[in-house]
């Protein structure tokens, strides 16, 4: 990154004018939150306390189900970190607050009181049968382009090389993915 793209960091853009893309810096990770049971924003905010180094929460937007249709609609937002560990103990980190606030994993793409997805974690890729950075779903599901791109759009998504803005622009007619607020 130029000196002078740095430079700008860390003021508001003016509406209308679109901030220079960025790639993410190497202790930059985003997870994705989520509930479709119980008081879905007090779970997520729990989740969201209990992550660490928090420095940026989206806002929560209804995101119509997919996969298993017949289910509540789901509260979804992402949320930015400060984060110099590895993505796999990201994950395990939030695995274990999903199992703290009673995520029970039962049905693939069911009802839940709480998912945590890693999305991405700096530059980092990982090819796990559990665990893949960038997600791959990103680019598909606007339950996470949505938040994410309303504060970060000039966002670089590792692996797909385009911004959070274009793949929200690309995704905003994908079928079964209704957005509310």
């Amino acid at each position: 990154m130029s000196a002078a793209l740095g430079s700008l960091q860390g003021f508001e853009v003016a509406p209308g004018v679109a901030a220079a893309p960025r790639w993410p810096e190497p202790d930059e990770a985003w997870v994705g939150v989520g509930s479709n049971l119980g008081d879905r924003a007090a779970t997520i905010a729990a989740a969201v306390a209990a992550l660490p180094g928090v420095l940026c929460v989206s806002p929560l937007v209804e995101t119509e189900p997919w996969g298993i249709v017949d289910q509540p609609w789901f509260l979804n937002g992402v949320v930015q970190l400060r984060w110099d560990g590895s993505p796999r103990d990201l994950l395990e980190r939030c695995l274990a607050i999903e199992r703290d606030l009673g995520r029970v994993r039962a049905l693939r793409n069911g009802p839940r009181a709480i998912d945590l997805d890693v999305l991405i974690a700096g530059c980092s890729r990982v090819t796990d049968s559990d665990l893949q950075v960038p997600h791959p779903g990103i680019a598909s599901r606007r339950s996470v382009l949505e938040p994410w791109a309303a504060v970060a759009p000039e966002l670089v998504v590792p692996g797909l090389g385009r911004t959070l803005e274009e793949l929200r622009r690309e995704a905003a007619g994908l079928p079964r993915q209704a957005v509310r607020g």
